[in-house]
């Protein structure tokens, strides 16, 4: 990094894995693959010392062994500690704790210009604020200390029917206001069908409270199981038991609902006998693999938006109406303090400090198969938040001009502190995370063939390049095998 930084060279950060639907340059980089180890699990302090691409199911894996779990786990498996640390990413028990960087105690971190720092909140604590969601730019993350609390043996999950997205907002107004709750999120199935999911950890399971596991191949789908439960049921609440390491990774099978699009893709037979067979294939790790390797994440809409619970009801009319893409996912929200590179809005409570919790709706499904209305349908999506005061993830597509992206954020503050920290030779979040149109285009007509570009050899072959990273397969099954806890 200090040669990079002495020829005044930007480069890129290797972490050998990514769920980020953004394509990514292959020089200049700074390989940190090697950086996957848990090194050291404090059950006195209830803290966990980490490298930066250890992934969820290996975290969790190394605390349950000492009856610890990190208190926001995200929900696939794959994602990285560091990537938690410098993306954004709020998960369903983040209503009470905030983003997955609220949970850190302290990062080490070299500097641009090779310097190593140890940062926290009493320790250049700017820089670790700062750094929290603004994708790498300001240094190389190299090693977490992260917070630990007591785990227990399930997760009592409840389902409640919704039937439009006004009594879901006001659902989610009540139970993330009850304290002894430690999940929630939602799933809107369609326009008048939802469920609002809560859970509460414990180690007592109900007298006649099923357990419910989604692990194994044969288990059902979550999101499909929670569906089916509120039909049967659509009176009041469904409840049930669920293994605390299943729940979760309860998203992982089926990547939510994503990997359903694979079967509406090759035109293939979607029952519970092809998502058995086709189990390994359809896990989260595998599917973005696939998803970059065919090219389709090009036409795929993969994103996540943040808004006041206000307006979320009109951006749920605007989605149906624009892309009519379903289920959609709801995740209650606990703001970071400003100023913040994580999706914000300067509302407060009553008392004036407090800031607004808000509403993550994931909307995940096919864009138009024509590229130039794709990235229109998105950027009229980016214009809609904008109108109703919400922001967007910044993992994915990003079509914003540099004067729209950065009217969103503090600008000011955020170059002030790069150049603090000798960060300016590093991209900037907006290098990092815009498309290039254009670009996209020339690398399409000058590096397509027939069996990268037309379907379905595009599928195929995206295929192919995950069976040829599948060996994570037996990891994950030891992996499940392991955290039986």
């Amino acid at each position: 990094m200090r040669g990079y930084y002495k020829k005044g060279e930007k480069f890129r950060i290797f972490h050998g894995s990514t769920n980020s639907t953004r394509s990514t340059a292959k020089r200049n980089l700074v390989d940190t693959s090697g950086l996957s180890n848990v090194l050291k699990v404090d059950v006195e302090a209830r803290t966990c010392l980490v490298e930066p691409n250890v992934p969820m199911d290996r975290l969790v894996e190394a605390t349950l062994k000492h009856g610890l779990v990190p208190p926001v786990v995200m929900e696939f498996p794959g994602i990285t500690v560091g990537g938690g640390y410098s993306g954004t990413s709020g998960e369903s028990s983040s209503f009470k704790h905030g983003f997955f960087d609220r949970t850190i105690n302290n990062v080490e971190m070299v500097l641009a210009d090779g310097e190593v720092v140890t940062i926290s909140p009493t320790a250049k604590p700017d820089l670790f604020h700062g750094a929290a969601g603004a994708v790498g730019t300001f240094g190389v993350t190299t090693l977490v200390e992260l917070q630990l609390q007591k785990a227990k043996k399930y997760v009592e999950t409840v389902y409640h029917p919704v039937y439009n997205m006004s009594e879901a907002i006001k659902k989610l107004h009540e139970v993330t206001a009850d304290p002894e709750l430690d999940y929630v999120d939602g799933i809107m199935f369609s326009k008048t069908e939802g469920a609002i999911i809560t859970g509460r950890l414990t180690d007592e399971r109900k007298e006649g409270l099923p357990i419910q596991r989604f692990s194994a191949a044969g288990d059902p789908w979550f999101y499909m199981h929670v569906q089916e439960a509120v039909k049967k049921n659509d009176s009041g609440p469904t409840s049930e038991a669920i293994p605390l390491a299943e729940y979760l990774f309860r998203y992982d099978r089926g990547g939510f609902w994503v990997g359903a699009s694979a079967f509406k893709y090759f035109g293939f037979p979607f029952n519970r006998f092809t998502r058995w067979f086709l189990d390994d294939f359809l896990h989260t790790r595998m599917m973005y693999t696939a998803l970059h390797a065919s090219g389709e994440s090009k036409r795929y809409v993969v994103q996540d938006l943040a808004l006041p619970y206000s307006t979320a009801e009109k951006f749920v009319d605007y989605t149906d109406e624009t892309f009519g893409i379903y289920p959609l996912w709801l995740c209650p929200l606990k703001q970071s303090p400003y100023p913040t590179m994580h999706p914000h809005y300067n509302q407060t409570e009553a008392d004036g400090k407090t800031l607004q919790p808000m509403l993550n709706i994931g909307l995940w499904g096919f864009g138009p198969k024509n590229y130039d209305e794709f990235v229109r349908k998105n950027r009229d999506l980016e214009q809609k938040l904008k109108e109703l005061g919400g922001m967007k993830w910044l993992y994915a597509h990003t079509y914003y001009t540099e004067a729209e992206f950065w009217e969103q954020f503090d600008k000011p503050w955020y170059e002030k502190l790069r150049a603090k920290y000798n960060a300016t030779t590093l991209p900037s979040v907006y290098e990092k995370v815009k498309v290039d149109v254009e670009a996209e285009k020339r690398a399409d007509k000058d590096n397509g063939s027939f069996w990268r570009t037309k379907w379905p050899f595009n599928g195929f072959y995206g295929i192919k390049k995950a069976i040829e990273s599948r060996t994570y397969i037996a990891s994950r099954k030891s992996v499940w095998k392991t955290i039986e806890w």
